[in-house]
C-alpha cells in the first residue's frame, strides 16, 4: 500500500474480537489515512495503538451522521477519509450506507478493504444453508411488529440472519418459533472473542433455554436454516389427488396445479394423470 492515498472514501473492516486480526491493507490505509471516521474514537484509538499510529478521527454514528455527512463529502475533494465502526464490516447497521452514496453522488471515488463481518461468521459456523441468505438486520423491538417483519421472510427460500440484542433474545427466538416454524437455527454470541459460543437447535428450543437461562452476554447474531420441505406424498396419495383435481379441471390444469403444490416434475406427473383419465374416460 502507498503511503500517501488518493482522496476518496475508504470503507475497512475492523476485528470483531483480536485487534491482531486487523488485515494488512487495512492497517495501511488507516496508518495513511488524512481522517478517519469512527463510531467510538476510544475504540479506533486502541487499534491505531496497536499498529503504530496516530490519526486525526471524528465521530460518525447513528445520532450525528445526518450534521456531519456534509462536512466529511467535503473533506473528501482533497483528503483520504476512512471509515470504520467499531467492530467489523461498516455500512452493515450503521450509517456508512448513506456516506457511501454522497460520495458517489459527488463521483468521488470510494473503495474498501474488506474483512470480518459478523453476520458471515455466524452464518459459517451455523453449519445451515449458506449458499442463499437473506441479512435482515435488527428485528423490531415490539412483538406485534417483530412478527410482521418475519412474516415477510417466512416463505423465502433462503438461510436468515439477524442482529438481536441479549435482552430481546429469547422473546424474538419465541416470535420465530412461531411465524417461522420449528426451524433449525444457530446463536452465535461473542464471535471471534475469548468466550465465542455457537449454541444450535431448533429455534422453539432456542427460545426455551434463552428463556430459562436469562440474557447472553456480548453481541449476538441469530441464524435461522430455511423451511423445510414437506415430505413427498407417495404415489397413492398422488394418485388421490389427482382423481379429484381431474374431477374439477382439465388435464393440463390438474397436472400444473399439483405439480405447484407438491414441488413434483410435471412430466412424470403428466404421464400419470393420463393413465388415470385412460382408466376413468369422463375425467381429463
Amino acid at each position: 500500500m502507498q503511503d500517501k492515498l488518493e482522496p476518496g472514501l475508504y470503507i475497512v473492516a475492523t476485528p470483531i474480537g483480536n485487534l491482531s486480526d486487523l488485515s494488512p491493507r487495512a492497517a495501511a490505509i488507516l496508518a495513511a489515512a488524512d481522517l478517519i471516521a469512527v463510531e467510538d474514537s476510544r475504540v479506533t484509538a486502541k487499534l491505531l495503538q496497536r499498529i503504530g499510529a496516530k490519526r486525526p478521527m471524528t465521530p460518525y454514528h447513528d445520532h450525528n451522521a445526518d450534521r456531519v455527512r456534509p462536512g466529511l463529502i467535503a473533506q473528501m475533494r482533497d483528503k483520504a477519509v476512512a471509515l470504520v465502526s467499531d467492530a467489523g464490516t461498516p455500512l452493515v447497521s450503521d450509517p456508512g450506507f448513506k456516506l457511501v452514496r454522497a460520495a458517489l453522488g459527488e463521483a468521488l471515488p470510494v473503495t474498501a478493504a474488506p474483512g470480518p463481518s459478523a453476520a458471515l461468521t455466524a452464518l459459517i459456523l451455523s453449519g445451515l444453508p449458506p449458499d442463499r441468505f437473506l441479512f435482515a438486520g435488527f428485528l423490531p423491538p415490539r412483538s406485534a411488529a417483530r412478527r410482521r417483519a418475519l412474516a415477510q421472510w417466512a416463505a423465502l427460500e433462503a438461510t436468515l440472519i439477524f442482529f438481536e440484542g441479549p435482552s430481546r433474545l429469547a422473546a424474538s427466538l419465541a416470535d420465530m418459533a412461531e411465524i417461522l416454524g420449528a426451524r433449525e437455527a444457530a446463536v452465535a454470541r461473542e464471535l471471534t472473542k475469548r468466550h465465542e459460543e455457537i449454541r444450535r437447535d431448533r429455534l422453539d428450543a432456542l427460545a426455551r433455554y434463552y428463556r430459562d437461562s436469562g440474557p447472553p452476554r456480548g453481541e449476538v447474531v441469530v441464524v435461522v436454516g430455511p423451511r423445510e420441505a414437506a415430505p413427498a406424498p407417495d404415489a397413492d396419495e398422488i394418485d388421490e389427488r389427482l382423481r379429484a383435481l381431474l374431477g374439477r379441471h382439465s388435464l393440463r390444469d390438474a397436472v400444473a396445479l399439483l405439480a405447484d403444490e407438491i414441488g413434483m416434475a410435471r412430466r412424470a406427473l403428466y404421464e400419470r394423470a393420463l393413465a388415470l383419465a385412460r382408466e376413468n374416460p369422463e375425467q381429463g
